[in-house]
C-alpha cells in the first residue's frame, strides 16, 4: 500500500516509525510520504490560509497549495481522505475497507478548515475521529493510518489476531488473562483453565455481549444476535 499525507507538520509523523506501522514500513508492506503543502504556496510569504468570504472568525486553508501538492503526487485514482469535524465518524469498517486499497492520500486540516473547493474536487471521503475538535488533522490521520495498516494482510503476522478485536465482530472484545493463574489472590476464571473449547467460546461470547450491553448498548442494534444471545441479554435486563 502507498500512503501520502499532505500536512503542515510532517515532522509529527515520526511516531509512525515505531510499533506495528514502523515494522510494516521496514518490511516494505506499506510506503509512506509526508508532503508539506506550504512548500507549494505561490504566495511570497508562503501563506496557505486566508480570510473567509462573507466574514466570520478564523482563517481557511486556500485551494492553490493543496491542489498543487496533490497533483504533484504519482496518483492515478487514490482514496483521498480529508480530516474534518464535519465528516463521517471513523470506525473499524472503514479501516477494513481502506486496508484493501492500493493508495490512500490524507489531507490534514487546520485553522477553520478547508476552502469548500478542496472538499468538492479532491476528497473521496470526509472523516472525523470523534465529536471534538483538534488543533489539526495530524493526530486524527495517525490514528486512522494505524487502525488501517494493522489490517493489511500479513502485517500482524497472525491474520486471525485482529478478527476478535473490539468492533470487528460488532461487539466489544471479551476480557483476556495470562499467566499466572493466581496473582496475589486475583484468579483467572475457571472456565479458561478447563480446556473445554466449547465452554470457553460460550463464555467469551457472553462476556462480549455483557461488556457491550454495559458500556456500548448502541452497538447491539447492528449485531446479528442468535436466540441464545437474546436470551442471555434478556437475563441481564431482568
Amino acid at each position: 500500500m502507498k500512503i501520502d499525507v499532505l500536512t503542515l507538520f510532517p515532522e509529527m509523523f515520526h511516531a509512525l516509525d515505531h510499533s506495528i506501522v514502523g515494522r510494516a514500513k521496514t518490511l516494505g508492506q506499506v510506503e509512506m510520504s509526508f508532503l508539506n503543502f506550504r512548500d507549494f504556496s505561490t504566495n511570497k510569504h508562503h501563506k496557505v490560509d486566508d480570510y473567509p468570504y462573507g466574514g466570520g472568525a478564523g482563517m481557511l486553508l486556500t485551494p492553490q497549495p493543496i491542489f498543487d501538492a496533490f497533483h504533484s503526487l504519482e496518483a492515478k485514482s487514490p482514496r483521498v481522505i480529508l480530516t474534518t469535524p464535519t465528516g463521517k465518524p471513523f470506525n473499524q469498517r472503514m479501516a477494513e475497507e481502506w486496508a484493501k486499497e492500493e493508495h490512500l492520500v490524507f489531507l490534514c486540516g487546520h485553522y477553520e478548515g478547508f476552502d469548500q473547493r478542496i472538499h468538492d474536487e479532491l476528497a473521496t471521503d470526509e472523516v472525523s475521529i470523534g465529536d471534538f475538535v483538534l488543533t489539526g488533522g495530524e493526530l486524527a490521520t495517525m490514528v486512522m493510518i494505524d487502525a488501517t495498516v494493522r489490517l493489511i494482510p500479513d502485517v500482524l503476522g497472525d491474520q486471525a489476531s485482529h478478527e476478535d478485536d473490539s468492533f470487528s465482530t460488532g461487539l466489544l472484545e471479551y476480557p483476556h488473562y495470562t499467566r499466572p493463574a493466581d496473582f496475589r489472590g486475583l484468579t483467572v476464571p475457571e472456565v479458561l483453565l478447563s480446556g473445554n473449547h466449547a465452554r470457553i467460546e460460550a463464555w467469551r461470547r457472553e462476556q462480549s455481549l455483557e461488556r457491550t450491553y454495559r458500556r456500548r448498548p448502541d452497538l447491539l442494534e447492528h449485531v446479528e444476535l442468535t436466540d441464545v444471545d437474546k436470551k442471555f441479554l434478556q437475563s441481564l435486563r431482568d
